[in-house]
């Protein structure tokens, strides 16, 4: 994994992993570093050398559904911890949170995914961190025809709209010297994820299946390419927006089966794909939305969903697409 690095052009950069001799190591935390993807994250740091604290999440609950409710919730306790445990670093990336997409609404949800990211930037803040990262989803733009990096988001179920939250807390909070950013990920898949395995399984099902013609965009993507962009947006030497996506790897609907079962899908009619997906998500709504999650992950693997280009490209911060290989190996 190569961390790119570009000139100083701002105060809000940050140090290098390669740092330059004589300066002190810089020190990074991973908030959640037990997690897939946190513990990832932690990996690869320390591949490069780099000192890594893993941090472990505090269990918080957050009472109201509206970014004022959450920014007024007091969490001091927690709060002060989570500084102590992050004096001394350099950046903190939070990789906490609940990733349960067919979850229904509760304050556990919400404190994972919503008051958290708030507690722990200002935390950061506090200890005089340069830059925090949080690790979003995709899933808060919904079922809008494309992803990008702007702040509309269409949540669609009880997940996706804690994710959002969580976006919109950060987006309103107050103060900071710290640069703070939100990578949107994709549907990011591992080899050891019991998502990516559920994937495979139907992969190499004769229920493995595309909206015609099967070439549509799709966003699973892998977590090598996934922890990549968040090192490259964590060491950037500049200023970087406050909300990236994670960079399309290139497959299509098709290619992701393919790579996955191993088998060419079947190719349904678009206009069948659409009518069955507009009477599940109805019967779904009914039974409190308990089946949005399975539902979603069905429309994405029938018509995949585009993603603007946006920071990485301009930047020159696209990690390498490993998706194919990901997928290929997760093959029983």
């Amino acid at each position: 994994m190569s961390i790119p690095s570009a000139p100083s052009s701002s105060a809000d950069s940050i140090s290098s992993p390669d740092a330059a001799a004589g300066s002190a190591a810089p020190v990074w935390v991973v908030l959640g570093a037990s997690g897939f993807i946190g513990s990832a994250i932690h990996s690869a740091l320390s591949a490069r050398g780099i000192s890594v604290r893993p941090v472990p999440a505090p269990r918080l609950r957050a009472e109201g559904t509206d970014a004022a409710a959450v920014l007024h919730q007091a969490a001091d306790a927690e709060r002060n911890l989570l500084a102590e445990a992050f004096a001394g670093a350099e950046v903190v990336i939070n990789a906490a949170g609940l990733a349960t997409p067919g979850a229904t609404d509760s304050p556990e949800l919400r404190g994972a995914n919503s008051l958290l990211p708030l507690v722990a930037a200002d935390a950061a803040d506090a200890a005089g961190v340069r830059r925090f990262v949080h690790l979003s989803s995709a899933a808060v733009q919904g079922h809008r025809p494309f992803l990008d990096e702007s702040p509309h988001v269409e949540p669609f179920s009880a997940y996706s709209r804690s994710k959002a939250l969580g976006e919109q807390v950060l987006s309103t909070r107050k103060g900071g010297s710290g640069s703070v950013v939100t990578v949107r990920a994709t549907s990011v898949q591992g080899p050891e994820r019991a998502t990516t395995a559920k994937l495979a399984r139907l992969a190499a099902s004769p229920l493995a299946s595309v909206a015609a013609p099967g070439t549509a965009p799709s966003p699973v993507s892998s977590v090598d390419s996934l922890v990549d962009f968040v090192l490259r947006v964590a060491s950037h030497q500049g200023p970087v927006p406050a909300v990236v996506l994670q960079p399309w790897e290139q497959a299509s609907v098709s290619s992701v089966l393919e790579a996955a079962g191993g088998r060419r899908p079947a190719h349904l009619p678009a206009w069948f794909c659409r009518l069955a997906l507009r009477a599940g998500y109805a019967v779904s709504s009914l039974a409190g939305e308990r089946l949005h999650g399975p539902l979603r992950r069905v429309e994405l693997m029938w018509f995949g969903q585009r993603q603007e280009p946006g920071w990485a490209e301009l930047t020159g911060n696209v990690p390498e697409a490993r998706v194919q290989d990901v997928l290929a190996a997760s093959r029983g």
